[in-house]
């Protein structure tokens, strides 16, 4: 007898829908094809286990299992409980009229339990798309499923409530989720905050002004200046995540299988912090079997590199291109898939290697040269892809020890979400571009015209700090950023004056 039951294969962070034939016919053979991987081909001994510890048995004739489509390769254990379902139905040990209007899919254990699986957001959009009734899969992942509007989502503890489910014995709970709610549980749920910060008011400036635009900041300064401390609290004033951005960073973290704690909807901007010892691989993705990298975990939030010069110099060249176009493609000689890297870059740095060249107080004792050679450890094109140089210096004993409250992130934000709405009226007609940093090369001339004084201010800065071409660009968005969020239609010269002061590292002598 054949039955066909529906899975999932999930390719980059799109889904594509398998069908599971399962024929049984004289003979003891099991055969499993359709490209198959190791963990599916395991299924088997799952599947026999699990069914003789709840009291059923696998049928001893031929089982053959097809995959289709044969030409898509079937990774991981997911499979289990879609191939566990159709083999009981064609055995006749279910009833087999409302299997094919369900995708099924769950990893089993040997006593029958369901245990969570991978990419269940993308299979859930796919399952809709599709047409399916709704999807059978492990409880824990059933929130995430949920997210997904106009779909039955039934999450199941064991494969004995799927087969009384679909014999009728017994009816399924439907999940359901409010989204406004986690947003908003989320929203005001503020760990590390601006208030918790002494002194440093420009640093703060420069950071509203890279969250208001989306741009890319570096800190420099010596050991002890606060700048982990401040780029921890950069989420904090981001603006919340619109739906679409929430369901594209979820997508990536259920492939990854990173949704951790959450399960349902991710709806904080993400903050991730790789050690220093990471490799090309781990960043951007890639690996056998291809996985979302740091860049991609960060998509729509801040990937933060701390002490940036420790870092590979190959890691970090991998990430320049996805700097510019916000998606990173991974080719292998098999497949190629692409995932979104729309990330806001923020790094922090010692001046030289023993922390003190700039230094208000203290001496620094490298050797001569050893600075610029320390600052050449990041490449040129990597600091022009870095909009917003600043300088951090130590916070004084009297600022130290002020009791006044300084302002918190919740004020900052406020004003960065005035700035980020005028940038999304303005780009509206703009498909991908969602606040200035996106801005491409000819909107600047829509977007960022100058007056006289600036164009001579900019003008005179270029020839004296030698600034690529690149670099005019970033201090054009950076400029227009500083305007909205003074809500000036214009860019006045003040916008571009204080926009080239955030090029440090461009100054000629920085580093002796």
């Amino acid at each position: 007898m054949l039955v066909k039951t529906f899975g999932s294969a999930v390719h980059g962070i799109s889904a594509t829908t398998v069908t599971v034939e399962v024929n049984i016919s004289q003979g003891i053979n099991f055969y499993m094809v359709g490209l198959p991987d190791s963990a599916v081909k395991e299924s088997h001994q799952r599947i026999d286990a699990a069914l003789k510890n709840n009291n059923l048995k696998i049928p001893g004739k031929q089982i053959t299992v097809n995959m289709a489509p044969a030409d898509i390769r079937k990774e991981g254990s997911a499979y289990d409980l879609t191939i566990a379902v159709g083999i009981m139905a064609a055995s006749e040990q279910i009833l087999q009229e409302e299997i094919s209007k369900y995708i099924i899919m769950g990893e089993l254990s040997l006593d029958g339990e369901l245990r969570p699986i991978k990419g269940v957001l993308p299979i859930a959009i796919k399952a809709k798309e599709e047409g399916f009734k709704g999807l059978i899969i492990p409880e824990a992942n059933a929130k995430e499923a949920a997210v997904v509007d106009g779909i039955e989502v039934y999450g199941v503890a064991n494969i004995k409530q799927v087969i009384d489910f679909f014999n009728g014995i017994i009816t399924l709970e439907k999940t359901a989720i409010n989204i406004e709610e986690e947003f908003l549980v989320q929203l005001e749920n503020i760990e590390f905050d601006f208030a918790d910060v002494k002194g440093q008011e420009n640093i703060k400036r420069a950071l509203e002004i890279a969250a208001a635009g989306g741009h890319n900041v570096i800190l420099i300064g010596p050991p002890g200046a606060g700048k982990t401390m401040l780029s921890k609290r950069m989420p904090s004033i981001l603006p919340p995540m619109m739906l679409e951005e929430a369901l594209e960073t979820t997508k990536i973290h259920s492939v990854a299988g990173r949704t951790g704690k959450v399960k349902g909807l991710v709806t904080q901007r993400p903050f991730r912090s790789p050690h220093h010892t990471i490799s090309d691989v781990a960043l951007v993705g890639g690996g056998m079997n291809a996985q979302p990298g740091e860049i991609s975990l960060a998509h729509n939030g801040v990937l933060f590199l701390d002490e940036l010069p420790e870092f590979k110099r190959t890691v970090l060249e991998v990430m320049r291109q996805p700097l510019e176009d916000r998606v990173v493609t991974i080719s292998r000689a098999r497949f190629s898939v692409e995932y979104p890297a729309s990330f806001m870059l923020m790094a922090s740095m010692n001046p030289c290697p023993c922390g003190y060249y700039n230094h208000p107080e203290k001496e620094c004792v490298c050797a001569p040269g050893v600075v610029q050679k320390y600052l050449n450890k990041i490449s040129g094109p990597l600091l022009d892809r870095i909009d917003l140089h600043v300088e951090v210096t130590p916070v004084p004993f009297n600022e130290l020890s002020k009791v006044q409250n300084t302002e918190s992130s919740k004020d900052i934000r406020e004003r960065v979400i005035k700035a980020r709405y005028i940038q999304s009226v303005r780009y509206k007609e703009h498909e991908g571009v969602y606040c200035n940093a996106q801005m491409r090369t000819k909107d600047l001339r829509t977007y960022c015209y100058l007056n006289e004084a600036s164009t001579n201010l900019l003008k005179t800065a270029m020839e004296r700090l030698g600034l690529s071409a690149r670099a005019y660009d970033r201090i054009l968005k950076v400029a227009r950023t500083i305007a909205d969020l003074e809500a000036s239609l214009n860019i006045e010269t003040n916008h571009i004056a204080e926009a080239i002061q955030y090029r440090s590292l461009d100054r000629d002598g920085w580093a002796g």
